[in-house]
């Protein structure tokens, strides 16, 4: 006990030198506490850019394909669907609900997504969370309305009201316009970190309107025109959607649908599980996922390195100090223990700094990150894994004291009274 008083009063006559060590080492293990918790929660983010849902169809492709055009708008399908076969397995006896998905068209780099009002009921992310309007409404019987994700209204500054052309494919700049077919904002949704943000939704009446009087891919000339008045007067019913998502009434009945729609003979689909797809494409981004966090471990050890250069430093300003304890009856291991005990304290004063810095942050920063980036950080205590990590910047300072303390046990009593100045 009087090795740490001892220790502590040391670091009391050096607490300049103290301070900057114990905040250095504090915002590495703060960064590397705050990469650790971003990086968990990204991996539950992206597992969860789409929950509550169980099936997604689509053309016969790929799952990572099929879940990177219907979830996250990323590229673009083999083939498109028929509408009867949605009607089949929406009406399915497992099915609760299911949401028609219709892609192909997009706004100055925004892709537009044709769907059905069950989207904006039944559709969740994160933690089960529904979408919510910002303002105004979702889209109703007239097909000429659109609801923007917040990122494209607030991106095109669009207001409530504001009319706006689509442009057919999907690339930024598209030399073939809807001009005559314009679509008015009704509604701009909550931001919720996910591709639902970057998204314009119209009902699947509204892309029918858009192609009626299309043939082979080409808009019509001339007198086989038709209006945007013309188009609210026909039935725009869709022959073909793109993907659909199901939520069915038990879980258990999910891989025997998924089998059945896979071997279904109307026409070549594939079913994938949301969670199982969404993994493989995460394992995918793996390598960036460890280099941050192997960047963040490099940043810890500097802090250390730090501590372990200002102790050293300090060891021949100290020899003095040194021998007259060795001269009042300290033992060389008790000089080695006051600097193992000095690195210690020091590393532990960095460590719960660090902690309360990154729950002040967590605190400050938590609805700007969730609303912006979709990431939901937690003020929980610290899991298993981060108090192993914490243990383990403590024994590496313990490590590191070992080299001053080493140093100081070889000075001799004489050595550290015959300091020349």
């Amino acid at each position: 006990m009087y090795l740490l008083r001892l220790a502590l009063a040391s670091l009391a006559n050096r607490r300049f030198t103290a301070l900057l060590t114990v905040f250095a080492i504090a915002l590495s293990v703060c960064l590397l506490l705050a990469v650790e918790r971003v990086r968990s929660e990204a991996r539950a983010s992206f597992a969860n850019t789409i929950s509550g849902t169980d099936l997604i169809v689509g053309a016969r492709s790929g799952s990572i394909n099929l879940l990177l055009y219907s979830v996250f708008r990323i590229g673009n399908a083999t083939n498109n669907i028929r509408w009867d076969s949605f009607e089949r397995f929406a009406a399915h006896r497992q099915v609760q609900w299911a949401i028609p998905i219709s892609l192909g068209d997009s706004h100055r780099g925004y892709r537009v997504m044709g769907t059905s009002p069950a989207y904006f009921e039944h559709f969740r992310y994160g933690r089960g969370q529904p979408l919510q309007l910002a303002a105004g409404r979702a889209f109703a019987a007239d097909p000429f309305e659109v609801v923007l994700g917040a990122e494209v209204a607030e991106a095109l500054d669009y207001r409530l009201g504001d009319e706006l052309v689509l442009a057919h494919g999907v690339a930024t700049i598209s030399l073939v316009k809807h001009d005559d077919k314009p679509f008015r904002v009704v509604g701009i949704l909550a931001r919720s970190g996910t591709p639902v943000d970057r998204t314009l939704h119209i009902s699947l009446g509204g892309m029918q309107a858009l192609h009626i009087d299309w043939q082979n891919g080409m808009p019509a000339r001339g007198a086989g025109v038709v209006s945007a008045e013309q188009a609210r007067a026909m039935d725009l019913q869709p022959q073909a959607i793109t993907a659909f998502l199901l939520g069915l009434n038990s879980k258990i009945a999910t891989f025997s649908l998924q089998r059945e729609i896979n071997e279904f003979r109307g026409e070549p689909l594939l079913a994938i599980l949301p969670g199982v797809a969404l993994q493989e494409l995460w394992s995918l981004m793996g390598t960036a996922e460890k280099a941050l966090f192997v960047v963040s471990l490099f940043v810890v050890l500097t802090g250390l390195i730090g501590m372990l250069t200002a102790i050293l430093t300090s060891l021949n300003e100290r020899r003095r100090e040194m021998a007259i304890l060795r001269s009042v009856g300290a033992r060389p291991w008790h000089i080695a223990g006051l600097l193992v005990l000095e690195a210690f304290v020091l590393a532990l004063a960095g460590v719960l700094l660090g902690v309360l810095l990154l729950y002040l942050g967590i605190a400050g920063a938590q609805g700007y990150v969730q609303a912006n980036y979709g990431l939901y950080l937690p003020l929980n205590m610290p899991t298993a894994y981060e108090w192993r990590l914490l243990g383990a910047i403590l024994g590496a300072a313990l490590l590191m004291g070992g080299v001053p303390a080493w140093r100081a046990y070889r000075q001799s009593l004489a050595d550290g009274l015959s300091i020349r100045l």
